[in-house]
């Protein structure tokens, strides 16, 4: 990697596109766009080409700021990792792929992508720290609204049977992968919702926004064995009551919160007859 680059602004007064058009045709570099300006950067010095646009403004009597800048070049790779710390949660340690694993915990390996969950995210955590304490060997679980399966991963760590499921086909691809990055065993997974669901399960956990869980609220119950254990999560606290109110017919066990952010634990009461 060379260790300075050239960046050239271009902000043309009006004609924009015509202006566009011409640095299209003076060169190869990407182009990046913001409002009313046009940024270059290249290794080579861009001289030329601004000497070209300003003379090309003169002609066609518009007029047009440029500013060329030798900057240092930085290694953005090494940057975006120092970046990405891993973080602990409990009985769990959520490390990207180039950090180290730690002996005395369970490790998920989770890389930041587009799918939700790396375990910063107060939401992500405070379900880690329920599941620690609800998940129990061969529970059947099931992640609904997987993201990037950073809580399914989890639970099979803790000898959980999981299923995960996404309505982003993108989130399911992701989650699956991750699964095999993590050396974890996955037993089911689908595009789409709950209802999809044949099965009921001992603990079901739901990651997602206050409205979505109380629009799927029969949903997420039929799911549910009895004596069933939900896990809620991705509520702000100014939404938690009307959460409560919806599932006011299971039993509440525990309310987790972090900031604004809160988590509930409901156990499925077993009906009399």
């Amino acid at each position: 990697m060379v260790e300075d680059y050239y960046e050239l602004q271009i902000n043309p007064q009006s004609q924009y596109e015509l202006f566009l058009d011409l640095i299209s045709a003076l060169t190869d570099e990407a182009i990046e766009e913001s409002t009313g300006c046009i940024t270059l950067r290249s290794e080579e010095n861009l001289e030329e080409i601004e000497y070209g646009i300003i003379e090309f403004s003169k002609q066609m009597n518009i007029d047009c700021d440029t500013k060329l800048s030798k900057l240092k070049n930085e290694d953005w790779v090494n940057k975006y990792k120092e970046a990405v710390k891993a973080v602990e949660v409990g009985k769990f340690y959520i490390h990207p792929t180039w950090e180290q694993s730690k002996n005395d915990k369970l490790n998920i390996i989770i890389d930041p992508a587009l799918s939700f969950g790396s375990g910063h995210h107060e939401t992500t955590s405070n379900c880690l720290l329920a599941m620690g304490k609800y998940v129990t060997k061969g529970n059947s679980l099931l992640d609904v609204g997987t993201g990037s399966g950073i809580l399914a991963i989890g639970a099979s760590k803790l000898d959980a049977v999981v299923d995960i499921c996404d309505t982003d086909d993108f989130a399911v691809s992701d989650a699956c992968e991750n699964f095999k990055r993590n050396d974890a065993k996955l037993n089911k997974s689908w595009v789409g919702s709950a209802t999809k669901s044949q099965n009921t399960y001992d603990i079901v956990v739901a990651n997602i926004v206050a409205d979505v869980l109380i629009m799927i609220e029969k949903d997420l119950k039929k799911c549910l064995k009895d004596d069933g254990i939900l896990i809620l999560s991705g509520i702000l606290d100014k939404h938690i009551d009307k959460v409560l109110k919806k599932y006011k017919s299971l039993e509440q066990l525990e309310v987790i919160q972090k900031n604004e952010w809160v988590t509930v634990v409901f156990r499925n009461k077993q009906e009399l007859i």
